[in-house]
């Protein structure tokens, strides 16, 4: 099932058409119907990221496959909020259904801070991403490297996540707590 409220706002102009033929041409699978929004960004290896059907691309999204062999994908009928940021150096798997809102930053890598080494010549350390289906990531929240998400699973607004979140869980704080589950 659709969100209605938010596609039957959303303003299939000539330009957003324009953004979708240019999306689908670029990067690595295209699904149908998808809405890509104004200053959105697919950078480095497009063609590593791959986007379902009836996706959503608000404004200043930033999908990001950061080298030749990291991995994007977003699932169909997924929602991707303004501004928000998916940097992979390895590998983002988000699921079907899923509501990103606004700012979220998920991130599958982060550097070492071995101490006799300068911090900008530090390995960068990855671990991939999988998040399930019909998720809900509040505004705000980072999700780091090597974490789970299961399905239905809803991360509060501000939330740091950096450990894995069950099906059905409600984590939220700093870092991130089960705090509730869905009913």
């Amino acid at each position: 099932m659709k969100n209605e409220q938010l596609r039957k706002h959303l303003k299939k102009t000539l330009r957003s058409r324009f953004r979708y033929w240019h999306l689908r041409s670029s990067i690595g699978k295209a699904g149908d119907n998808i809405y890509v929004d104004k200053n959105v960004e697919i950078q480095r290896y497009p063609r590593n990221v791959s986007i379902g059907s009836d996706a959503v691309l608000k404004e200043g999204a930033r999908i990001c496959a950061c080298n030749e062999t990291a991995e994007i994908l977003i699932g169909k009928n997924t929602t991707v909020g303004f501004h928000t940021f998916i940097f992979s150096s390895e590998h983002i798997s988000i699921g079907d259904n899923c509501l990103i809102a606004p700012f979220v930053y998920v991130v599958d890598s982060d550097h070492t801070i071995d101490v006799g080494t300068l911090i900008n010549q530090q390995a960068n350390s990855t671990k991939p991403i999988k998040i399930g289906n019909d998720v809900w990531l509040g505004t705000g929240c980072k999700i780091l490297k090597g974490v789970t998400i299961g399905n239905g699973a809803v991360v509060a607004a501000g939330a740091v996540v950096t450990s894995d979140i069950g099906p059905n869980e409600i984590f939220g704080g700093i870092p991130a707590k089960k705090i509730s589950e869905r009913n």
